[in-house]
This record gives C-alpha cells, structure tokens and sequence, in this order.
C-alpha cells in the first residue's frame, strides 16, 4: 500500500511505499480523521501521530467521510458534497465513492503530520518548501510585516517572478489587494451616505405632504357632508311649515 504523508509546518510531503502486511493491521479498521501511532510503522516513525485524511481503493475510487462502509457504495450526490463536482445548476448524480473505513482493498491512503516524532523524517520534516503565493487581503499582509493603518500597504506586496523568456527582461506579478482602502473608495462610501440620507429625507418629506394632503381631503370630505346634512335639515324644515 502506498502511504502519503503530508507536513504542513514545511508544506512537504513524500510517499511511501509499504508491502509489510503487520505495518499496515494498525490502519485497518480505523476511519477517516482517526490518529494513529506512528511507532507500528518502523523506527523511522518513533514518536510521530499521524490523522488519516483520505484515500483510495485500487480501482481509485475515493473515500468519503461520514459513509460508514468498509468497501464501495453508490450516492446521490448534489452541489456541496465532497467527490462530486456539478457541471450544471441544481444537477444530481448518482456516483460510486469509497467507504470511510480502512480496509485491505485501498491502494493509497493519506496522512497528516499531527505531532512530530523524537528524529526527523528525510525530505519530509527536514525540508522547508517556500509558499508560492503571498497573502492578498489588506489586513493579512499587515499582519504579516507589522504595519501600522498610516503604511501603505501597496509596498509591502509579496510579487512572484514568471518564468523568463529569451531576450527580454524578467518580469514579476503581484496579486490585487482586497479590502484596501484608497480614497476612491471612501468617496464612493460617502456618496452612497449620502444617497442614503438624502433618499430618507425625501421619504420623510413625501410622508408629511401625503399626511397634509389626507388631512386636507377629510377636512373637505368633512364639511361636504355637514353642508349636506345642512341641506337635508332645511328641506325637511320647508315641507313641514307648508304642510
């Protein structure tokens, strides 16, 4: 069986290849983000904990984590799920993944470094493997140099030499950097307060000439009806005087 081990505090990682079937029974009924010992592998493992993350059967179907079966089932699989990518919106598929307990019928499976033994492992903890990307937000790339809200942050931007090409100059890239707060951006904030303000305003002025306008109208619809009462009384005075 192929084991890969994964160091994130170096970003390294190397395999390796385990034929011993008694190395390999400490794996065996165990699940995914289970943590071992690292002694049962060899000596080269003395002290380390390792956390199973993943891997295959030999037919390279992947395990899935919360599928309680040693071997392989068939899911209804929809956006959100784990080995399953939708090509369209609101698709569903039926696909066939790998259970979450270990067995002897994965041919890969793969690891994580959670504690570090007493001696380090060759290519593997001894080796520091530089990040390609630096950080992108504003705040994180404060974090990282110090910086206080007075430095421009636009300075301190980690950029990334491209591949040079023949007889022209070497070129270098840099990543956009989110939330950052130039004047553009503050003028904009300001003009949408004070749309904001003013729309509130306005709605403020538009209630008070509907609530004038509604008196006004009553008052009218009112004195219409007195005048008709009026009206009706003085009728009824005349035909009885005549009568």
């Amino acid at each position: 069986m192929k084991v890969n081990i994964a160091y994130p505090a170096t970003g390294a990682q190397k395999s390796f290849e385990i034929e011993d079937q008694r190395k390999l029974n400490v794996f065996y009924e165990k699940t995914l983000a289970s943590e071992i010992k690292g002694d049962a592998l060899g000596d080269e493992f003395k002290g380390y904990i390792f956390k199973i993350t993943g891997g295959n059967d030999k037919q390279g179907f992947p395990m899935k984590q919360g599928v309680l079966a040693p071997g392989r089932v068939r899911l209804l699989l929809s956006k959100g799920h784990s080995c399953y990518r939708p090509r369209r919106t609101g698709e569903r598929k039926r696909k066939s993944v790998r259970g979450c307990i270990v067995g002897n019928d994965l041919s890969a499976i793969s690891l994580v470094v959670v504690k570090q033994g007493e001696e380090d492992i060759p290519d593997l903890t001894d080796k520091q493997i530089p990040k390609r990307l630096g950080p992108k937000r504003a705040n994180k790339i404060r974090k990282l140099f110090n910086l206080g809200k007075e430095d421009d942050v636009r300075q301190y931007v980690i950029r990334r030499e491209l591949p040079a090409k023949e007889g022209k100059k070497p070129r270098t890239k840099a990543p956009k950097i989110q939330r950052l707060i130039t004047p553009l951006r503050l003028q904009r904030k300001r003009a949408l307060r004070a749309a904001k303000r003013h729309a509130a305003e306005n709605q403020r002025e538009a209630a008070a000439e509907y609530a004038k306008l509604l008196s006004l109208r009553l008052k009218e619809k009112k004195e219409k009806k007195h005048a008709a009462h009026v009206q009706r009384r003085l009728s009824s005075q005349r035909k009885s005087t005549i009568n």
